[in-house]
């Protein structure tokens, strides 16, 4: 494994510095398209979906200012894909929520993270339209403009309120469905967003209790859960624990982490 130690804190300046221009170009494109300038849209996956053109550019943008600012560094990003390798490897989703981008809502998100060896170490979520930095490095914490994060402390779980999301296949999305209905009878209630950086950032400043969701990829949650975990929350990755699901997602204030994951269990998490 690379040593980066105290270059770890460059590594969060310069996602910091990079997300933060990829997120200019795409707070400018999102004011032409609601001015009346079309963009350019293709499907993925499913026909709901989508990658703009903006997605693309700003993916692009990361890459080219990543090659000038970190020469030799891998980089895998939504777009343009890519693979990890020895030393930093950087992952990028240069529209998180793009759905909401592409309808116009202000919610959406450049997400920025360096890992070692699969670990992020270093990260950046910027919203384009609210101007709002997340960031953390491992070990010293998570911040929000400056300010240092911390999350919730719920007195139970049916006083939390949790977040989640649903994945582009209809299929999965029915068993999701069947599985938040069950999930939401046991908390406050259930938000689902449409972009999981921000969903795990929330946890970090407090804003939700709890965060689980399935299907994620690498580029959804290498920055988010970061900041979350560093805020204090009990993080549980894609494949650490099958009681959870293969590809779970999972973030919570300890207070009710623990709660949280049995109900999740409960809920039949591992079947969705």
């Amino acid at each position: 494994m690379v040593d980066v130690g105290a270059a770890e804190a460059e590594l969060r300046d310069v996602a910091v510095r990079v997300a933060t221009e990829a997120a200019e170009l795409a707070s400018r494109a999102r004011d032409a398209m609601v001015a009346g300038q079309p963009v350019q849209v293709e499907t993925k996956s499913t026909d709901t979906d989508v990658v703009t053109a903006v997605d693309r550019a700003a993916e692009q943008l990361v890459r080219d200012r990543l090659a000038e600012l970190r020469p030799g560094d891998h980089v895998l990003g939504e777009e343009a894909g890519g693979t990890a390798g020895d030393g930093v490897t950087w992952v990028v989703d240069p529209i998180d929520g793009t759905v909401n981008f592409l309808y116009g809502a202000p919610l959406f998100a450049v997400s920025l993270a360096a890992q070692v060896d699969g670990v992020s170490v270093a990260g950046a979520v910027v919203e384009p339209v609210s101007g709002r930095c997340w960031t953390a490095v491992r070990g010293e914490g998570a911040w929000l403009d400056g300010r240092r994060l911390a999350v919730s402390s719920p007195s139970r779980l049916e006083l939390s309120l949790v977040g989640t999301g649903f994945a582009y296949s209809a299929q999965r999305r029915a068993r999701q469905a069947r599985f938040v209905a069950d999930l939401v009878t046991r908390v406050r209630d259930v938000r689902r967003a449409g972009v999981a950086s921000l969903d795990l950032c929330a946890v970090a400043a407090g804003w939700l209790d709890g965060y689980v969701e399935h299907g994620l990829n690498r580029w959804d949650w290498a920055a988010g859960a970061l900041v979350a975990s560093e805020a204090g929350a009990v993080v549980h990755l894609p494949g650490e624990d099958a009681a959870l699901g293969a590809d779970a997602t999972f973030a919570a204030a300890p207070s009710v982490a623990g709660a949280l994951y049995d109900a999740v269990v409960e809920c039949g998490a591992e079947g969705v």
